[in-house]
């Protein structure tokens, strides 16, 4: 079993757009997967509960009190969807679980510095546990200042940058259905798939 877990410190980078994503191209692709939601807003079981019975079934798990990871029997795969503020014995508690770790980072100076403080504390527990992290670039216009800004901070990072997501209707108007990217004719989300095809690839390595 794989557990992927979605995390960032700071509120409001696209946590649950990532996870609820990730999820959705996982099942779309024939595996048993589940979702936790370990953050108290409960997003991404708000967004599995509005998923039409025809879509590609996806669990859910409420993670945000549970003491270990119990999936059911015949689950392959494991988003987890963590809170804001994640630090310290979290942080170590993310890791003992992860395979992967999947870091969204938005275009701004709070949420670069935010995320910089949490990459340093990743740096040295990551090596002990063997945890494979990208970082993904969420609402980027890449005409802007701020992108440029960005590709420049996530080179330092250290980490490798798997893509970067534009900020579009198309993930707004999905998650009011339960939807995603990978639910939907490709030819009506084209563009999108295009800057999701690098994330697929790590997702499958």
């Amino acid at each position: 079993m794989t557990v992927i877990v979605v995390a960032n410190p700071k509120g409001g980078v696209g946590k649950s757009t990532l996870a609820t994503h990730v999820a959705g191209y996982l099942a779309r692709h024939g595996h048993s997967v589940m979702l936790g939601d370990a953050d108290i807003q409960q997003s991404s079981t708000a967004w599995l509960g509005l998923r039409p019975a025809e879509a590609r079934a996806i669990q859910s798990w409420d993670a945000s009190s549970a003491e270990g990871l119990r999936p059911p029997k015949g689950t392959t795969h494991v988003v987890i969807d963590t809170p804001g503020g994640l630090h310290g014995k979290q942080v170590k508690e993310v890791l003992k679980r992860a395979d992967k770790l999947l870091i969204p980072l938005q275009p701004s100076l709070f949420d670069m510095l935010a995320t910089r403080a949490f990459v340093d504390d990743l740096q040295e527990r990551r090596r002990a546990a063997g945890l494979d992290i990208g970082v993904v670039g969420m609402r980027v216009d890449q005409r802007t200042i701020a992108s440029e800004n960005l590709r420049d901070f996530c080179e330092g990072l250290g980490l490798p940058v798997l893509g970067y997501l534009r900020d579009t209707q198309n993930y707004i108007r999905l998650a009011m259905r339960g939807l995603t990217l990978f639910d939907v004719q490709p030819g009506q989300v084209a563009k999108d798939l295009e800057q999701w095809r690098a994330i697929c690839d790590w997702l499958e390595a």
